[in-house]
Order: structure tokens, then sequence, then C-alpha cells
């Protein structure tokens, strides 16, 4: 079966570098501006096509050497293209992050950035990990998003998921039900709320700070929406559906964001939070505190 451009692309997750620009490239420059000191070896986890990881070799020439895990053969064969001019300041593994193996690294700074809700119910597994990876003194910067979920733990993308599909005649309460049968689970369900998951953080950290901002995409045409959609979740949602639907669902997720910007600004908003963690035990370097940012 021949595939349209944009079911292709989610195949690979192919186009995320312009893709990323909406809204996870603002995640990797507010992480790094977070990292202090002369670090020597950085890990990032879920590093995508290898952005966080460029940045922080030409932010902090320190860096002998910096380690990126990710899932996607796409996006680590684009990474390594990327990288290629750091040469062996760079090290690229292709791991799940639901079961990392251990590395013989040790990190300076661990990061991951617009991750750890692919990881729900099991994230205990990379927290343990990040905590055994850090070398004395080191810290683990993370962001994790918090939409607003309704009483079936939709929120998010999930919203615009559900007027695609309702778009196609699906009625929207059997959405709920739809994307239980086809075991996807929504986002927002993913997503941990804030007391929660710093319960969760709290078994293997101490929270040294912690910012908020808004993060919010906008988008000029439908077909920018699309693609960022297909960019940034692959096929988890268009899985409900048959393949022969699978290419009007992404144009459908396309018209319900630019529908939203026309009609509110935006497509979307929420709550993003960035950690800065330090392993239980080891004093932080500052006291822990709330500082909003924008």
């Amino acid at each position: 079966m021949t595939l349209s451009g944009t079911e292709a692309q989610a195949r690979t997750l192919g186009g995320y570098d312009d893709a990323s620009r909406l809204r996870q490239v603002h995640d990797r420059d507010w992480v790094l501006d977070r990292v202090t000191g002369e670090p020597e070896v950085l890990v990032d986890l879920g590093s995508g096509i290898g952005q966080l990881l460029q940045a922080a070799l030409e932010r902090h020439p320190s860096l002998r050497l910096a380690v990126g895990l990710e899932r996607s053969e796409h996006r680590i064969a684009e990474a390594g293209e990327r990288l290629r001019p750091y040469a062996s300041r760079v090290a690229l593994h292709q791991a799940d992050l639901t079961a990392p193996a251990p590395l013989p690294h040790r990190a300076d700074v661990v990061t991951m950035t617009s991750v750890l809700h692919w990881l729900f119910p099991v994230e205990q597994r990379v927290l343990a990990w990040v905590r055994d990876h850090l070398a004395p003194g080191g810290s683990f910067l993370l962001t994790t998003y918090h939409p607003a979920r309704d009483e079936h733990g939709l929120g998010g993308e999930d919203d615009i998921v559900r007027e695609a599909l309702t778009g196609l005649g699906i009625a929207p309460e059997a959405v709920p039900g739809l994307l239980a049968d086809r075991g996807v689970l929504p986002i927002a369900t993913r997503t941990r709320p804030e007391d929660e998951l710093a319960s969760l953080l709290g078994e293997f950290f101490t929270v040294d700070t912690w910012w908020e901002r808004e993060a919010t995409v906008t988008v000029g045409e439908a077909a920018q929406y699309e693609h960022f959609h297909a960019a940034t979740f692959g096929d988890y949602y268009a899985s409900v559906l048959e393949p022969g639907l699978r290419a009007e669902f992404f144009r459908a997720v396309g018209r319900a964001g630019w529908r939203r910007q026309q009609e509110r600004g935006r497509v979307s908003a929420m709550p993003v939070r960035l950690w800065r963690l330090v392993p239980r035990g080891q004093d932080s370097a500052q006291p822990r505190q709330r500082t909003d940012t924008t």
C-alpha cells in the first residue's frame, strides 16, 4: 500500500527539525540555560535528532562527551549526520527508555525534555537509571507537561484528536472508548499531575528547584499543524483507524488545529514544568524554590 506524504512522515517521525520549532525547541533552550559550571559529560534521554546535544556542545566547550539515548532508528540516523562534526565527543545509543541498559558513563548533567509521559506507567525504571548514572554533584534537568484533563483522562493533544475524529464521523462521546479499545492511552492520562509526579520523583531525587511557564503552540496554516502532529506523535493516534482512513485523519488534525488557531489565537497552551533534581542524600546547591517564568 502506498502511503501519503504525512503517513510516511508519521511512520518515520520525519520532519521533526522543522516541527519542533513550534514547541519542543523552547524546552531545549530553557533546559540548557540551567546547566551551570563546566560539565564534562552530558546525557540526553530521548535525544531525538540531536538538537539538544548539538546546542550543548556549542555552549559548553568543557564537554568531552555528549551521549544520546533514542529509540527511533530514523532519529538516531538523523542525529548521527547532525553531530558528525563533533566526532569522538558524541556517543549515540538506540535504547528503549522503559528498560535502558547500563552505560559506562557517569554524567554531570542528565536531561530529558518532553519524554517522561511516554514512559508511563514505568517511569521508575528510567528514574532509577538516571540516579545511578549521575556523577557526584550531578543534576537531572527534566521537563514535564501538564494539560488539563476531563473525566475520561483526555486533554491537550487528546482534545485536538477528538475533534479530528469527530470530523471523520465518530461521535465525541465514542472517542474515549475507541482509544481504549485500540490500546491508545490518552497523553493527558500518561502525564501525571504535578503532586503525583513530585511524589514519584521524591523516591529517587530531591527537588532542588523548579520553574514553570506556559507552552503555547501557534501555526500559520492547517498543513503546519498536520505535520507537527505527525512528526511529534507519529501514528500513535492514527492507529485507532483503518489504514485507508489515516491520511484523512492527519488532514483532519491539521484542520482542527487551524480552527483553534483562528478561534483562539493559538492551537494549544498548557503548563510545562522544568525540574532540577539531585539524588537523594546529595546536598542541593540552592534551597528548594518555585520560580515562575514566561
